[in-house]
């Protein structure tokens, strides 16, 4: 019998292969901010931020080789915040797809600011089919009731 994890893994994945990449970037802005978005207490661009760029890096370098009706989901990340980077100045980070085995899709990930590298990941993420998947958060969320 086939699960609904066996059939997530044997998604085709047309030209989603190890070697694209993708690239986000902002300008850090206050609402960017360690102490506006409760990370900390000086004016540099928050660590949930950066994070948040480098997902937005890794779905430019993948969703659009996704099948209709299926999209990535972070599964896990390694990162390291290296540098700070003041309001103001552009940060972009790039993600390059390192692997893809099954559902699961590895990448590196790099973001600079324009003087740095300010910090650095690798991120898991895996393909899902967003009505099963939904369907199986809306169970969950019934449970609690």
């Amino acid at each position: 019998m086939d699960s609904p994890g066996n059939r997530e893994r044997a998604v085709k994945k047309d030209g989603l292969v190890a070697g694209l990449s993708g690239t986000a970037e902002l300008v850090v802005g206050e609402e960017h901010t360690a102490p506006q978005i409760g990370s900390g207490r000086i004016r540099v661009l928050g660590t949930p931020v950066m994070i948040n760029l480098m997902e937005a890096a890794a779905l430019a370098a993948a969703e659009r080789f996704l099948p209709q009706g299926h999209q990535s989901l972070g599964i896990e990340l390694e990162v390291s915040h290296v540098a700070a980077t003041p309001v103001g100045m552009r940060v972009t980070a790039t993600a390059e797809v390192t692997r893809v085995e099954g559902n699961r899709i590895d990448f590196s990930i790099e973001a600079h600011d324009e003087v740095d590298l300010i910090g650095k990941a690798l991120h898991k993420r895996i393909v899902v089919n967003v009505e099963r998947f939904d369907k199986r958060v809306q169970a969950k969320a019934a449970a609690r009731q």
